[in-house]
């Protein structure tokens, strides 16, 4: 692992120097972004910098320094060359503030860190969870640090052996995972959430519906369980079959989700930057 801090790569990444008083610490005010890195390259930097901005603004934060950024994302992929598949996290706070939810003057903390991580199963278990999106949040959308209800539900959907949550939202639509965008099929038509169901704008999620024509629709939860196929995208999923919907099984891969999932597995790995 590499961990770049506010300027500097750490020589001991389990000693970083982040201040106690640290507003992403203390009150979970900050943004991120997660790229996936393929023998030692980051994919589809440009579209997660633009994200990155949006989140920060979103979010009252100043938005960051992009040349900055790809300067800190250079250094720690030069530094650490040799990951077949892993993960290079973007961590953007709002500083040194008061143990309050004022924020401070001190100015953002800044952190870039790498790691690899073992390639996602072809195909995995989702679960849908007790609790709600709030589409009207003052975060909805924005991909904050602020993921204590990500944990929780992600670890009731280990529970019961499944790799991913799934939330509806308030009026009852479906939303997201944890940490993914979900697709149905219906009778070959593939469709996922729209972005005002209150779900991240997933890059992933914006490349299959550019690339493959997915329809955006509001999607009741309970036609969850009427899906001919389903699948998750996600920065380190790419496309993600579903084999188990709560109690249900589905036949994997579906027709639709392996030709999405071939595709995008070819297109991907040429457009580094797509």
């Amino acid at each position: 692992m590499i961990v770049w801090l506010n300027g500097a790569v750490l020589p001991d990444p389990a000693a970083a120097g982040l201040s106690a008083l640290d507003h992403g610490l203390t009150t979970g005010d900050g943004v991120f972004e997660t790229l996936k890195l393929v023998n030692g390259r980051p994919f589809a930097v440009t579209k997660h910098l633009e994200r990155l901005v949006r989140s920060a603004t979103g979010l009252g934060l100043p938005a960051p320094d992009v040349a900055e950024v790809e300067d800190a994302i250079a250094t720690v992929v030069k530094a650490d060359p040799d990951i077949a598949f892993g993960r290079l996290r973007i961590t953007y706070t709002g500083g040194v503030s008061p143990l309050s939810s004022d924020r401070g003057t001190t100015g953002p903390t800044l952190i870039v860190a790498s790691q690899a991580i073992k390639p996602p199963p072809p195909s995995s278990a989702i679960v849908t969870v007790p609790w709600v999106r709030n589409e009207r949040s003052a975060v909805a959308g924005l991909k904050t640090t602020s993921y204590a209800e990500n944990v929780r539900a992600l670890a009731y959907a280990k529970e019961r052996g499944a790799s991913e949550a799934i939330f509806a939202n308030t009026v009852g639509n479906l939303c997201e995972g944890t940490g993914s965008n979900i697709f149905c099929v219906y009778d070959g038509e593939l469709v996922t959430p729209t972005l005002e169901s209150g779900a991240l704008a997933g890059v992933t999620r914006g490349l299959v519906i550019a690339w493959f024509g997915a329809v955006e629709r509001d999607v009741p939860l309970a036609k969850l369980a009427e899906a001919d196929e389903i699948f998750l995208t996600s920065t380190t999923r790419d496309v993600q079959a579903i084999h188990r919907a709560d109690d249900r099984d589905l036949a994997t891969p579906g027709e639709v989700t392996a030709a999405v999932a071939k595709v995008f597995a070819e297109r991907s790995a040429e457009d580094i930057d797509p």
